[in-house]
Parts: structure tokens; C-alpha cells; sequence
């Protein structure tokens, strides 16, 4: 699709996100034949930190997947309101994030809440703060499986931690939390045996320690995990994709269905734009010349980008005329949404008038 050919995008505001209902939808029928089709749709459990608009959540619940991830507590909250069965925050709570937990599970009794922890006296204060004895609170023990970010590994830490959570009254022990997100091979042999070894590790310690559940992967390798196990499966920028994971992973056959709106704004030198596309609109953890791709300018290099400007080289800067729209891909799309407060839907080639609050923006 030329997202620069949409019907009505003169009256969108730049720089702005757009998202795409249609390709949406597309990603949503595509996660579901990964994992098998609706008879195995249970298996999902994506996260929601990728786009966090209810209304994405909602069309992903219409399409019978009830189970989400989410990252923080506004997330947890906004995937709750949307119609979620079960929401796992996926990220250690500590401190006063405890005590809005413990106000989430009575504002939203029909929502079964579950929290991670890695570390006994993490699980105790989660026990005390949000346990109950009547309705114990289900934990995962987060596993660290490589990426050396949080968790514990497999084996007598892991053991011990399970031991000690299965003392506390108020909490329930559901499993193992196992996020592979250091694996971005673009080969998929390589992808697919980086899996495999993970996976041996795990079944060979489920033969003496069985889990009630186990959710694993992300966006680049769940396809291989739905492949190899009956597990649940975790993905999240499969949503809304972007060209990091587009280019790197071509096997994965997912639609990009964000993009953003700027315009020209300068023309400040012979074969040089300005356009409104600072660090405050897309992510900017990349590299600058990596942040973004001109689907309509192919050849722009970034020369500098500030708050509120980017200043590109083209050779096609003497056909641009201050106020034309330039429409730009992120590279990573899910810190890119938590810059917007809301997004502009399209539909069938045209601008739907809808706008869709990003409302798990805020933490």
C-alpha cells in the first residue's frame, strides 16, 4: 500500500501515527494460522505493549484471544477494560506499583491478574501486598533463557524460588515465564536451533518438575515455538510490525500497519528537506540514519534531527515543496506509539475519521 496515496490525509496533523485497521486484522488472521487456526487460538497470549489502544486489544478479543501481556500496570489496566480473561504483567512489580495492583484485581474482578518474580523476598512482598488466601494470585517464575536481562535460570535457584511461592497462602504458582528476546537471527535455521536449545533445556527440566503453563517466546520466534510445543506463545510488534523486524525476519509473514505523517516544513539548502519528524515522534534509540525508511524517498539520508526537525539529503528535494506530506516508517514501532497520544485509523485506502486513544501511554 502507498500510504501516501490515502484518501484524506490532507486534514491529519504532522508529525502523527496512522494505523491501519485492515492490515491489523490481516496480522490478528495470521498470528491465529501460526498457531494452528481458532482451535488453537488459546494458545496466544500477546503483549499489548506494542500498540496499547483498547480498541486493538478488542478486535484481538473478538478474534478469541482473551490472554495478554503487558509490561506496566496501565497496560495491565487499559487490556482489562478492553475484555481481557487474563492479563500477566510481565515485569517485576515492586514497591508502590503493589499497592495499584492490589487496586486493579478489585476494579476488575472478571480480569484473572498474574505477576512474574525472579527472587523470594520480590514474591514476599507480593504475597503481602496482593495475596489472598481464598483467591491466591497466580506467579510465573521468570526464566532467564539467555538474554540476561531479569530471571533466574533453570535448576536449583529456580526450584527453590518455586518452593517458596507454593509456601505463601496467597499466591498460586502457574508456571514459567520464558521471553527469548535476545534471539533476532535473521537466519531462521539459525533462529529455529537457538529455539531448540532453549526448548531442550526446558523440557528436560519439565520431566521432573511439570508447570501448569509455560509462555515463551517473542515477535521473531514464535512461530517456531508454536511449531515445536503445545506452549503458550507471547508475541507482540506482530500487531503492528515495523521494518526492523520486516527486514530482518522476512519469513515472518506479517503486514506493516503503522506508519507516521510529517510534513515539509524547510527547505534549508540546495537538496535538503526539513521535515517535522523529531525524536519526539519515533523512536530514537536507533542509530539516527536507522530510524526510519521513505517509502517515497528512497534515497534521503538524515542529516540531523532534533526535538521537533529532521533535516534529510534527497535528490528528490527540488520536486518537495514546503507543506507536502512525507510519510516515514519506523524501525521500531512499539517506543514510536508510546510517543503519540493517539493514533489516526485508515481504512479500504482512506482516512476513517476515527482516532484511537493511545491510553497505556502513561505509566
Amino acid at each position: 500500500m502507498n500510504w501516501k496515496n490515502i484518501e484524506g490525509l490532507d486534514g491529519v496533523e504532522s508529525p502523527g501515527l496512522l494505523v491501519d485497521s485492515d492490515k491489523i486484522q490481516q496480522n490478528i488472521d495470521r498470528m491465529i494460522e501460526i498457531v494452528g487456526g481458532a482451535e488453537h487460538v488459546d494458545r496466544l497470549f500477546p503483549h499489548v505493549k506494542t500498540h496499547k489502544m483498547p480498541e486493538v486489544t478488542r478486535m484481538q478479543v473478538d478474534a478469541g484471544i482473551t490472554k495478554f501481556k503487558a509490561a506496566t500496570l496501565s497496560e495491565a489496566q487499559m487490556a482489562a477494560g478492553a475484555g481481557a480473561s487474563e492479563v500477566l504483567i510481565a515485569h517485576q512489580l515492586v514497591g508502590p506499583k503493589l499497592d495499584r495492583l492490589a487496586t486493579l484485581i478489585e476494579d476488575f474482578p472478571n480480569t484473572k491478574f498474574a505477576v512474574l518474580t525472579d527472587d523470594p523476598q520480590a514474591a514476599d512482598a507480593i504475597n503481602e501486598k496482593c495475596g489472598d488466601a481464598d483467591s491466591p494470585l497466580d506467579v510465573y517464575i521468570d526464566i532467564d533463557c539467555g538474554m540476561h536481562r531479569t530471571g533466574i535460570p533453570l535448576g536449583a535457584r529456580s526450584d527453590a524460588l518455586r518452593a517458596h511461592i507454593d509456601s505463601l497462602s496467597g499466591l498460586n504458582f502457574a508456571g514459567l515465564h520464558v521471553y527469548d528476546g535476545h534471539l533476532h537471527d535473521p537466519d531462521l535455521q539459525q533462529r529455529t536451533d537457538k529455539v531448540k536449545e532453549i526448548l531442550g533445556k526446558v523440557a528436560l527440566h519439565e520431566k521432573e518438575h511439570p508447570s501448569p503453563r509455560i509462555i515463551v517466546g517473542g515477535s521473531p520466534t514464535f512461530g517456531i515455538w508454536a511449531a515445536e510445543t503445545d506452549w503458550h506463545l507471547s508475541p507482540g510488534t506482530t500487531l503492528l510490525w515495523d521494518f526492523g523486524y520486516g527486514d530482518a525476519h522476512p519469513d515472518l509473514p506479517m503486514t506493516i500497519a503503522a506508519a507516521l505523517i510529517s510534513r515539509v516544513i524547510s527547505k534549508p539548502g540546495e537538496g535538503k528537506i526539513c521535515i517535522d519528524l523529531g525524536h519526539k515522534s519515533i523512536a530514537a534509540e536507533m542509530p539516527l540514519e536507522k530510524r526510519f525508511q521513505f517509502p517515497d524517498l528512497p534515497d534521503a539520508q538524515p542529516i540531523g534531527q532534533s526535538e521537533e526537525h529532521l533535516v534529510l539529503q534527497t535528490a528528490n528535494a527540488a520536486s518537495l515543496h514546503v507543506g507536502d506530506i512525507v510519510i516515514a516508517i519506523p524501525r521500531h514501532i512499539c517506543p514510536t506509539v508510546a510517543l503519540h497520544s493517539h493514533a489516526t485509523v485508515v481504512s479500504g485506502g482512506r482516512v476513517t475519521g476515527e482516532r484511537w486513544q493511545v491510553t497505556a501511554r502513561d505509566r
